[in-house]
């Protein structure tokens, strides 16, 4: 028998800040790493408006997280199962659920940060091993508390020659540095908004949950004196390690940036410049590490914005740039498999952080596991 049909299988969930679904995939990282199956199950708009309400302070706020956190608990459950069913996986094969939970709140220089979706109850509905919860133990160590994808990355995606930027664009975007010379540290952070604004705007303004290949934002013009606007934030030129989300990159900041200047501009340029402010934020920071034969690999939802991509492929001229396809793993699974990676590595007592890029003290294993049912003996 083939010895990695024997070999655990690892679950991974994410539900990033675009809000739009759970991600779900099933893999195996033994003795390399596979990608068995993947589902997504969009996030009911009830649950949708509950999590915005919820990312901006108001009235209720514990009663309102104490019941998000039990029904996006149920969603995520809900996407293993159909998971499992779907592709016909075998539940005693899988070792655990890692779940990236709902951020709610992320506040590094606070030293906290919020993820809900209760692991207990996901361990409780599936009868399976779940860890969440990863970002708390990092942050005790004095870190970030993200980015975390990095070390997957490294672990999947370093090449031996070859310098590689992996960038996923999600709400925020990130990026990792993975220099080919193995005396060079892994490297990253956040580089600001991904997708969140443009999402935002267009749902506003057109009542549409993403802006597809950038084609709004292709009837606008950019506006310069916005784009400088919102490129002087201090966010972009602060070294790493640097994390951001929602609370700093939101609708009531993007509207205070147009409503500052003295021509309204048309929407749709607005999206324009929205888009510019992606490119040129994930660019830039790109650039300032001044490595040479370098590729780039885009990951996330973003990496689908056939303008986006066009724009970066631009500013990034000469350097190579793909999407992790190119890598033999689909962009939009990148995330998910990266937190089945994380329990696969707590739940082998491993570390899941780097302290060179979340700025812990050291090396942790991360999440909270919440084990499976167990017979009483």
């Amino acid at each position: 028998m083939n010895g990695s049909i024997c070999a655990p299988i690892y679950i991974g969930l994410m539900s990033g800040t675009s809000l739009d679904s759970i991600d779900a995939v099933a893999v195996r990282f033994e003795p390399q790493f596979e990608l068995l199956a993947s589902h997504s199950e969009p996030i009911p708009s009830a649950i949708h408006a509950a999590i915005l309400a919820l990312l901006t302070p108001g009235d209720n706020e514990i009663e309102r997280l104490g019941r998000l956190d039990l029904q996006l608990a149920e969603l995520f459950a809900s996407a293993v199962n159909n998971l499992i069913s779907t592709h016909h996986l075998e539940q005693k094969q899988i070792a655990a659920i890692g779940s990236h939970g709902q951020t709610i709140r992320h506040r590094p220089e606070a030293n906290f940060t919020l993820q809900i979706g209760d692991p207990n109850l996901i361990a409780e509905r599936t009868g399976i091993t779940t860890i969440g919860d990863f970002r708390r133990r990092d942050m005790a160590a004095g870190g970030q508390g993200a980015p975390l994808v990095p070390a997957f990355h490294n672990a999947l995606f370093r090449h031996t020659t070859v310098n590689r930027v992996l960038v996923n664009i999600g709400g925020m975007a990130n990026l990792t540095i993975l220099e080919a010379a193995e005396d060079k540290p892994i490297r990253g952070y956040d580089t600001g908004p991904g997708n969140v604004l443009m999402d935002s705007w267009i749902m506003q303004h057109k009542h549409e949950s993403y802006d597809r290949d950038g084609r709004w934002a292709a009837r606008g013009k950019i506006v310069p004196q916005l784009l400088q606007q919102m490129l002087a934030l201090p966010y972009f030129s602060e070294p790493a390690p640097k994390s951001t989300g929602r609370e700093q990159f939101n609708r009531h900041w993007l509207e205070q940036k147009v409503n500052a200047l003295a021509v309204s501009p048309p929407p749709e340029d607005v999206q324009a410049t929205l888009l510019e402010l992606t490119a040129v934020s994930i660019a830039d920071a790109i650039k300032s590490h001044q490595l040479s034969d370098l590729q780039v690999f885009l990951c996330g939802g973003g990496s689908h914005n056939s303008r986006l991509k066009a724009r970066l492929t631009e500013l990034l001229e000469p350097h190579y740039l793909s999407t992790t396809a190119e890598l033999n793993l689909d962009p939009d699974w990148v995330e998910a498999a990266a937190f089945a990676w994380l329990a696969y590595r707590t739940l082998n007592r491993l570390s899941g952080n780097i302290p060179e890029v979340t700025g812990a003290a050291g090396y942790r294993p991360l999440g909270t596991i919440c084990w499976a049912t167990q017979s009483p003996n």
